[in-house]
């Protein structure tokens, strides 16, 4: 019989990629059911989710330290393991490929895909393990010495195929110790310092905090994604990226985190889901367009969204 804190490590694991390759249909079921992208993809997202998860107990922080190590997660996903920092013919790049391209890296791709990683890849899969589905181990240490050690393994081995084998694109040692650089920075921010929300107002409605969440990723998404298209000018799509993130933090920051409640969180999340539950059918009928076969992704929405209304239920039952 496996302890709970195994059980916790297991679901943050397979809830990581799930969250930040299947639903966003960077990994499809036919790639994502697949034996071995399944297992490289747990050792990857799932034990960098656990990892961080880990830190994030033993050190006592709160979700800001949660989200820069999860920027940090992601900083060494792309820049280190496949490159798509500085690759310019990354298969999922288009205009990015170009479009803020300046000394070797694809800037507005990196400043987005670490945002993105920080949140989906990280965070909401350790928040939705955490706090709803095993909130009484919540401030537990799930790994003994052993566990740490398969995690590290499965991360840095899988790490180093996706360096070696996935595309033949190597970037300058400038360019690695650049993201080396940037990720101990993260590091050392998310340890030593705990930047706290106490704000005075109490937490908004259900209803707001989906809509909050929800506007945001469509919000982020046209900046990082759709802008590139009709801005002349990288550094303003950077620059109004960046009024995107500070205006988020103004928001969530005059809040009082103290009273926030199980549902409060998950209202939140579901919120940030539902933009990839909308898009995956659509994502599905675009099938004939895309050099992946993305059949399936209609159930890969509404399995999400059983699996949230589940949660839901569990979170008001406790």
């Amino acid at each position: 019989m496996l302890r709970k804190e195994i059980k916790a490590a297991i679901t943050l694991a397979i809830l990581s990629p799930i969250i930040a390759e299947l639903l966003s249909g960077s990994s499809p079921p036919a790639e994502f059911f697949n034996p071995i992208g399944f297992l490289s993809l747990v050792g990857f997202y799932g034990c960098g989710a656990v990892l961080i998860r880990e830190a994030k107990a033993r050190w006592n922080k709160n979700t800001a330290s949660l989200l820069l190590l999860g920027a940090a997660y992601g900083v060494w996903e792309e820049g280190i393991s496949v490159k798509s920092f500085f690759d310019p013919n990354w298969v999922d790049l288009g205009i990015l490929g170009s479009y803020g391209r300046w000394f070797g890296v694809n800037w507005i791709w990196a400043y987005s895909l670490t945002i993105y990683h920080a949140v989906f890849s990280i965070s909401i899969p350790v928040l939705l393990t955490e706090q709803i589905i095993f909130p009484e181990i919540s401030d537990e240490k799930w790994l003994g010495r052993k566990g740490l050690s398969i995690a590290w393994f499965s991360f840095l081995f899988v790490s180093w195929l996706l360096n070696t084998f996935l595309t033949t694109y190597q970037p300058s040692i400038l360019h690695y110790l650049l993201c080396i650089a940037i990720i101990f920075i993260l590091i050392y921010f998310a340890k030593k310092f705990n930047i706290e929300f106490k704000g005075k107002k109490n937490p908004p409605s259900h209803k707001k905090l989906w809509l909050f969440g929800f506007t945001w990723v469509i919000t982020f998404y046209l900046i990082s994604w759709v802008s590139p298209y009709i801005l002349r000018s990288p550094i303003l799509t950077a620059l109004i990226l960046t009024i995107q993130l500070y205006l988020s933090y103004r928001y969530l920051a005059g809040i009082d985190w103290r009273a926030f409640d199980k549902r409060d969180l998950l209202a939140l999340v579901i919120g940030l889901l539902s933009f990839w539950i909308i898009l995956a059918p659509l994502q599905e009928l675009d099938n004939p367009n895309r050099p992946d076969n993305t059949t399936g992704m209609s159930l890969v929405g509404l399995g999400i969204l059983i699996l949230l209304l589940w949660l839901w239920k569990k979170a008001g039952s406790n």
